[in-house]
């Protein structure tokens, strides 16, 4: 039995010939030299008297202009700011020139997630050391403890910086709160809140019979992908279950209250898990930040299946807990501001997504992909190309998808370029107005409705989980000869049940200035015979798409590694592995190749042979000198997991593949 069932694995023969600055504004990177450079911050916080540190000037300077009561949109040009920090004024747009992005960030100690973002040795690794030259990052604070606040984010960023300090001059802290800018900034923030794994606060409420009010605390959940399980909308009972590195009978049905440290987390969880806790809550010892938990090695292989949070130790708690009093505990997430938004290269606000876990690298990775859109633009607008429209803005949905037919140009036998630059948005203009889940959207084109090779598939991409901001551009210019008549009809579509797409498509012809004229004669084969090499023909290519999806008992055939392989001749072994299946951070190591970053999901991990908010790539073959010139030669195609055809016991995976031979002259 094959678990790697192939989807439309056709091959086709394409007979094709081998032919032979936009300016960028730049206004959110003008900022380099009124920035004050921050190599020597921690002899002069050393060095600021106790008294004059609460002497800092907290006024900002305002815009000319009144800030507008409309509202500010993802894409809305940023207007321009300056607010004082800790090392002088920074101010935005500058005239240097520079070319980079800005993140926005504002803290508030009433949010669990940001304390373990600022605390946590490992995420303030991640930001001196990922953090783009491209971008700079503004530090803020909601709270009126904001200029202290300033001086502890300067000093925690101090603490890793040893080995690189040129990344203290893309770092800007204010002592400024936010309710007091008096510019656009805080307008964004309140206007654009969100909830999710870096958004809104998360708290428990307990409660006793003895007390007024309740107690309300600060919470980070145990990392998403470790534990699944979710805290019902109900109140438990709270039970003293000591330091939980034994099971504790008594914590049946209830929530556990541990505390940290002796055994580790997962040992913890587990044993409450098999005391048949409802869930556990671990406090940290007294003056300790809240940490990530989360498994480690070989106990991620372990599922759990109960709740687990963390929260700082509850002096009212502990003392009814002791004194045999009843505690009740609910969970809650209260809405909050936005604690995060960016500007790109060209001056337009952007969301920044979802941060899954407390770490800086999210920023990285969405700086990366500012990086990436401004290359792309800039590409785009200086390339010499013929550009045909397809698709503006589209509503892609349901069985039909979106749909156009267009006149080719006059000259299209001329080209032996073609690129699909593609991009895929949302009905509204925030990422709450996404599609949810991730699906495969395919491109078919149709020139000739009475050929055999109507409605062949031209591009292929998957879409991001709840962000709308996939930009690509694909090279598929093997496959020009599908273009073969006067008119052609565009389908792109995904699952029909997937919430609405809103799709933009312009084909891109240029030519290589390679000599040749071009050929369009096309043979379709649903399974490959004998073939052999027109003649004058100068190189042959295999053109391949393969996607692996579905999940069996091996994760197959999204998150295992495949192999796939096309034996010509029966000797030459042309093969590829989808070896960052299942790795942790397999996708968003492709931010910088356009992977949409810090999607409402899990798109971190490696797929087999594809990425959520990404274009497919295709495989190109040069087997030319693989064949026979004028013998009859074979192509044989075969999937492997494991080095051997797989045998599943329910739910056999998918591979979804076109392929093409093309024969250039």
């Amino acid at each position: 039995m094959v678990l790697l069932h192939t989807v439309t694995v056709t091959f086709y023969i394409l007979i094709k010939t081998s032919a032979f600055e936009i300016e960028a504004s730049a206004s959110a990177g003008k900022i380099q030299s009124s920035l004050v450079r921050l190599d020597d911050m921690k002899d002069e916080f050393d060095a600021i008297p106790t008294k004059k540190r609460a002497l800092i000037n907290f006024r900002s300077h305002r815009n000319v202009k009144p800030v507008s009561n409309t509202g500010f949109e993802p894409g809305d040009a940023a207007p321009a700011f300056q607010i004082k920090t800790l090392h002088g004024e920074f101010v935005y747009p500058e005239t240097s020139g520079l070319n980079v992005s800005l993140v926005i960030h504002a803290f508030t100690n009433k949010s669990a997630f940001l304390e373990c973002l600022w605390t946590s040795q490992s995420s303030l690794r991640d930001l001196v050391q990922y953090l783009p030259k491209s971008c700079h990052v503004l530090f803020l604070s909601f709270d009126d403890a904001s200029a202290r606040d300033a001086l502890w984010m300067q000093e925690q960023i101090l603490r890793v910086t040893a080995n690189r300090k040129d990344v203290l001059t893309q770092i800007h802290i204010s002592p400024v709160p936010v309710h007091a800018l008096g510019n656009w900034i805080p307008s964004v923030l309140y206007s654009w809140g969100c909830s999710g794994h870096n958004c809104g606060l998360a708290q428990v409420s307990f409660s006793s019979p003895e007390w007024d009010i309740p107690v309300v605390a600060k919470r980070l959940d145990a990392r998403f992908d470790w534990l699944m399980g979710h805290w019902d909308q109900r109140s438990y009972s709270l039970i003293d279950a000591g330091d939980g590195c034994e099971p504790f009978a008594t914590v049946s049905a209830a929530v556990a209250w541990v505390s940290e440290g002796n055994c580790s987390f997962f040992t913890k969880v587990k044993n409450m898990a098999v005391s048949k806790a409802a869930g556990i809550l671990v406090y940290a010892s007294l003056g300790n930040p809240i940490q990530d938990m989360n498994c480690d090695g070989e106990e991620c292989s372990d599922p759990l299946s109960i709740p687990a949070s963390m929260v700082h130790v509850e002096p009212s708690v502990v003392q009814a807990l002791l004194k045999m009093q009843p505690v009740s505990v609910s969970f809650q997430i209260t809405p909050s501001p936005n604690f995060f938004f960016g500007i790109d290269q060209q001056g337009a606000l952007a969301e920044m997504g979802w941060f899954l876990y407390p770490t800086f690298r999210f920023i990285s990775w969405q700086a990366q992909w500012f990086e990436y859109s401004s290359q792309l633009q800039e590409q785009l607008h200086s390339s010499s190309a013929q550009v045909l429209a397809v698709f503006d803005n589209a509503v892609m949905q349901g069985v039909g998808g979106a749909i156009a037919t267009v006149s080719l140009p006059a000259d299209v036998a001329k080209f032996d370029v073609l690129e699909l630059d593609a991009s895929l948005s949302c009905p509204g203009r925030r990422d709450e107005t996404c599609a949810h889940w991730d699906h495969t959207v395919q491109l078919f084109v149709c020139c000739d409705h009475f050929s055999s090779y109507c409605n062949m598939e031209l591009g292929r991409w998957i879409t991001a989980f709840r962000r709308g901001i996939g930009h690509w551009l694909t090279d598929v210019s093997p496959l020009l000869p599908l273009l073969n008549n006067e008119k052609c009809t565009f389908i792109m579509k995904t699952v029909p049940w997937a919430m609405p797409w809103v799709t933009s498509l312009n084909l891109r012809f240029s030519s290589s200035n390679h000599s040749g004229q071009y050929s369009d004669i096309l043979y379709p084969f649903k399974l490959m015979p004998p073939f052999t090499v027109p003649a004058s023909t100068k190189k042959v290519e295999v053109y391949a798409v393969i996607t692996g999806h579905g999940s069996d008992e091996n994760g197959c055939a999204e998150f295992c590694v495949t192999s796939h392989h096309f034996l010509i001749n029966g000797v030459f072994n042309n093969s590829r592995v989808f070896d960052s299946a299942g790795s942790a951070l397999g996708c968003a190591a492709r931010v910088e190749e356009g992977a949409v970053p810090n999607e409402h999901g899990t798109w971190l991990y490696g797929r087999g042979g594809w990425c959520d908010g990404l274009q497919v790539n295709p495989w190109r073959i040069d087997i030319s000198r693989q064949l026979y010139p004028s013998e009859p030669n074979t192509i044989l195609y075969f999937g492997l997991y494991e080095g051997r055809d797989p045998n599943p016991t329910s739910n056999p995976g998918d591979i979804v593949m076109y392929s093409y031979l093309v024969f250039y002259k």
